[in-house]
């Protein structure tokens, strides 16, 4: 197998314009895939062909059986899977870079002009060049997770219906030249069927974390903002809209009842008082 080492510096810078569920999908693709793969493929995967044996001496027999049972091997399948979903993320980090390079050259321009107001101000860069995902570059990213979530799913499928999950040992073959139909035998059966469950299920992680960024890139940046409430004073100008009143309570009802109660004492009381007064003014005029 190749060597992975430009297309992981490639993805490396990746990491640093992407979100945090991003991130772990790079970790996952390096640690799971990537590694694993390098490292314990080749050793499982290495008597593929010289381990399959047909109970057949006729020529040519054993190779037709093998290509019509493996049409391409796990191995190079797994390889190309990784590359075609890398790819997307690799177009991304072409759009990113290119953006990153326009903004900084028009922060020089704007440094060497002394800061003209008309220039158009750096929309998706900080003064640090980290990339802010939005905008343009949203729609760009939002692209490529699309494509890598459909680019997983039919490796996915493609898989299950070019082998199966399981690595059976015994395949029977009738394909010419073989005068009849022959069984041929795979080496390590259990071995390889444990090694492709692992890679299945590290690609199902994988394409869940595409969909939750997907999901988390459309709640956080375009649908569920927060929305700022809307502060209002009651003034004179302004008085208080009874509309947004609350039912009262029990504690509520106690306090009116006191308030009512103040107010007829006081209604009274001024009552007797200019009663006394009209009496007293009665009294005087005699």
């Amino acid at each position: 197998m190749g060597d992975w080492g430009f297309l992981s510096t490639l993805l490396d810078k990746v990491q640093s314009h992407s979100t945090v569920i991003g991130k772990i999908w790079m970790s996952v693709l390096f640690l799971f895939r990537i590694m694993v793969l390098g490292a314990g493929a080749e050793s499982v995967w290495g008597d593929e062909q010289s381990g399959f044996i047909c109970n057949t001496q006729q020529p040519g027999c054993e190779n037709v059986c093998y290509d019509w049972t493996f049409p391409i091997s796990h191995i190079r399948f797994w390889v190309l899977q990784i590359i075609f979903v890398s790819t997307p993320t690799l177009v991304y980090l072409g759009h990113a870079m290119h953006v990153i390079h326009t903004e900084k050259k028009m922060r020089e321009h704007q440094l060497s002009s002394g800061g003209t107001r008309s220039l158009k101000v750096p929309k998706y860069t900080d003064e640090k060049g980290k990339v802010k995902i939005k905008g343009n570059l949203l729609g760009s990213y939002l692209t490529q997770l699309m494509a890598k979530i459909l680019i997983e799913a039919a490796f996915i499928v493609g898989q299950y219906y070019l082998y199966g999950f399981i690595m059976v040992p015994m395949f029977p073959c009738s394909k010419k030249p073989c005068p009849f139909t022959v069984e041929c035998y795979m080496s390590r059966p259990t071995e390889k069927t444990i090694f492709i469950i692992f890679m299945l299920v590290v690609a199902c992680i994988s394409l869940l974390l595409n969909v939750i960024e997907v999901f988390y890139l459309i709640c956080t940046r375009v649908r569920c903002r927060p929305k700022q409430p809307s502060r209002k004073f009651t003034s004179p100008e302004n008085p208080a809209n009874l509309s947004g009143s609350r039912w009262p309570t029990t504690e509520d009802a106690l306090k009116q009842n006191e308030i009512n109660i103040d107010l007829e004492s006081s209604q009274s009381i001024r009552g007797h008082l200019d009663g006394a007064k009209e009496e007293k003014k009665l009294l005087s005029g005699h």
